[in-house]
């Protein structure tokens, strides 16, 4: 399991990702679920910029693996017992043991996979495992966000029963993109969650009823715009129509991100999340890289990590696309600690990404040269 997570972190901070509430809008949720860090939970700041910068790795990964894509959404109103009783069966096993793997599969299993991600942040939390504890974070910090997104619980996702056809990305990429500086929330007090898998259900559930609130807005966007659903027009009237449960979706998304990493957190035991605590699980388990300094900078950095054992050590820096720009290492190093420099010269400024391998383990590092 850990080896992975960990290929799916080199795999997933190399690219520019898109999805779910779009990449901007995942990015607000989890970016903004800091607002509501208790005391307790200040070391969670070391996470801040982690979770936000991978609140769409998700989505990247559905283009290779085939198993990823149900865990995006649920058609909930697939479901007679839905319709009826406003419910369905809360457990994978029973509700595949009622409609069968394949109706389940086909109408997606976001509330079971949001569910099953917090019981393996809790896992990794236990030991003390906060490399894979962050991805496994930044992950659920996507299925949340999916789960407050209308579009994402209905078999009507894009419009076309109701003749809104292409509202999805209209609605969650197209308007969240343009109007992402104009969401503004606070935080909310936090408690842990007693009974995970009622807590996903009920925010499911909930949401549900702003289905209609989106395609009610398209509609008014719609005529706004003279029939047109493509220009600036339509996609403010769109704005001005859905940006109060927009916003209030978007705030509770970030609240339950918070409070479901804060119940994980808690019911591990509490392990620290200081920046020693980093440091010491990942000396224990073979190498350390530390963040550049300075970062950002112009001229030069200072690049520290340190081995627990003699390995060859290969450290170079990639672009976003996981292009190699600059091959700074590449030998047998003995264990102990060292520093070295780095001068981009001719490189033109951007975001890139160190990476430190050994025979035995990985570190990435987000560097930013201005």
């Amino acid at each position: 399991m850990k080896k992975n997570l960990s290929y799916i972190l080199v795999i997933t901070v190399l690219a520019l990702l898109t999805g779910g509430w779009g990449s901007y809008g995942h990015k607000k949720i989890s970016e903004a679920s800091a607002l509501s860090y208790n005391q307790e939970m200040q070391d969670f700041n070391l996470w801040a910029s982690f979770l936000a910068d991978h609140a769409s790795d998700a989505d990247y990964r559905k283009q290779d693996d085939p198993n990823e894509s149900p865990k995006h959404y649920i058609d909930i109103d697939s479901y007679y017992a839905f319709l009826l009783q406003g419910r369905i069966p809360q457990t994978l096993d029973s509700v595949t043991g009622l409609y069968g793997h394949t109706f389940v599969y086909d109408n997606g299993i976001l509330p079971y996979a949001t569910v099953a991600t917090v019981d393996l942040l809790q896992h990794f939390f236990e030991l003390n495992d906060l490399e894979n504890a962050k991805v496994v974070a930044a992950d659920l910090g996507h299925y949340v966000g999916d789960g407050h997104m209308p579009l994402h619980i209905t078999k009507n996702y894009d419009g076309d029963e109701t003749g809104n056809h292409g509202i999805h990305s209209r609605y969650e990429s197209t308007m969240i993109r343009k109007f992402v500086d104009q969401i503004i929330y606070t935080g909310d007090s936090v408690s842990v969650v007693p009974d995970v898998t009622s807590y996903v259900f009920k925010y499911i559930y909930n949401n549900y009823k702003y289905i209609d609130s989106v395609l009610l807005a398209d509609d008014y966007a719609t005529a706004i715009a003279g029939g047109a659903t493509n220009n600036d027009i339509y996609t403010t009237a769109l704005w001005d129509k859905s940006k109060g449960f927009t916003t209030q979706l978007m705030k509770n998304a970030s609240h339950s991100l918070t409070e479901l990493i804060y119940t994980a957190w808690v019911k591990a035991g509490k392990p620290s999340i200081s920046a020693n605590a980093i440091e010491e699980y990942e000396m224990a388990h073979g190498s350390y890289l530390a963040q550049l300094t300075p970062n950002p900078f112009e001229n030069s950095a200072k690049i520290r990590y340190s081995l627990i054992e003699n390995n060859l050590v290969d450290i170079k820096v990639l672009d976003l696309s996981g292009k190699l720009v600059d091959q700074l290492l590449h030998e047998n190093k003995s264990k102990g600690y060292y520093e070295l420099e780095w001068n981009p010269g001719n490189i033109a400024p951007g975001v890139y990404y160190m990476v430190m391998t050994t025979e035995d383990s990985m570190r990435v590092r987000k560097i930013v040269h201005l």
